[in-house]
């Protein structure tokens, strides 16, 4: 009980330190805002033209509002699942920083375990992340409210669930990376790289469907393609629904056609890849991370003792 209370105290001053700079707010907000500024202004004609194309192999059109509406949730999808895993990075710095302020040695010497400061950056940095995202949906949900909205209740509710498990993945990973890192260069360095590079292997910023066989293959082994996924899922379905209404007689062709062009549908090798399979996958990962996580909080400690 008395080692609870010491890891809620720690957790509550891991996040008070984050939002108490209002810089390192800004900073996790900055990237996902100029995607949605760059879409909004500039991008979206590009994907409003690939759902129209795909639309007219049908001999059918789509509706102004469902039409914005789609491609700005295809883009919600992807801001999303990205930030997910580059935000929880970007707040774990509180962690780089008490190594470099040397902090975590007060914390070594007082009577609080090495394990449950460990644990404690740990659920800080996914309290922080999921305020963050959270943030981020609320600005996206008004756009797509202002262009078009048809997301059903339950689809609604399970983009939340779908960003608590895309959180929980990328807190992980980054509790892991940065775990071998003790300076800013370090985790500004890796922040960076992973920032820059995990959308596009992870088919966000561009539909897996556009790129090779092989590589999509290659990429199906990246957990961080199905939290992209699922995501697609919940966001377009309401969208699709739509769109077919008025073309019952090819109604799977048009879902179908959609999905696989924007990556709702996943395939590996040549087999769809289920939304259970994609969940399976996706909390598989995250339970063989928390269990390495587990694994060098441990050594560490005996490595200390």
């Amino acid at each position: 009980m008395l080692e609870c209370k010491k890891m809620f105290a720690l957790i509550s001053r891991h996040t008070k330190c984050y939002f108490k700079n209002k810089f390192m707010f800004f900073t996790s907000l900055i990237t996902p805002l100029i995607l949605l500024v760059l879409f909004a202004t500039f991008l979206r004609n590009i994907y409003v033209e690939s759902f129209e194309m795909i639309a007219s192999e049908f001999e059918t059109t789509i509706k102004p509002n469902v039409l914005n509406g789609i491609t700005g949730a295809w883009l919600m999808s992807s801001i999303l699942s990205v930030s997910s895993v580059t935000v929880a990075f970007c707040s774990n710095i509180i962690m780089a920083e008490d190594k470099m302020n040397s902090t975590v040695n007060d914390f070594n010497v007082s009577p609080v375990k090495s394990a449950t400061v460990s644990i404690s950056y740990f659920v800080s940095n996914f309290f922080v992340t999921f305020i963050v995202i959270m943030s981020i949906m609320l600005i996206g949900h008004i756009y797509l409210c202002a262009v078009g909205w048809y997301i059903p209740v339950g689809d609604a509710f399970m983009i939340i669930v779908d960003c608590v498990c895309g959180i929980l993945f990328g807190t992980l990973l980054s509790g892991i990376v940065l775990s071998f890192v003790s300076n800013q260069g370090g985790v500004s360095a890796v922040s960076t790289l992973v920032s820059s590079m995990y959308g596009f292997i992870c088919g966000a910023y561009m539909p897996l469907s556009q790129f090779s066989e092989g590589l999509r293959n290659i990429l199906g082994f990246l957990p961080g393609t199905y939290s992209v996924g699922i995501m697609r899922n919940h966001y377009m379905n309401g969208y699709i629904n739509e769109i077919i209404k008025d073309n019952l007689s090819v109604a799977d062709e048009i879902s179908k056609a959609i999905k696989d062009g924007f990556d709702a549908n996943l395939y590996v090798f040549g087999n769809q890849v289920s939304l259970g399979a994609m969940y399976g996958i996706l909390l598989g990962s995250c339970a063989v991370f928390f269990a390495l996580y587990i694994t060098i909080v441990i050594f560490k400690n005996r490595k200390k003792k």
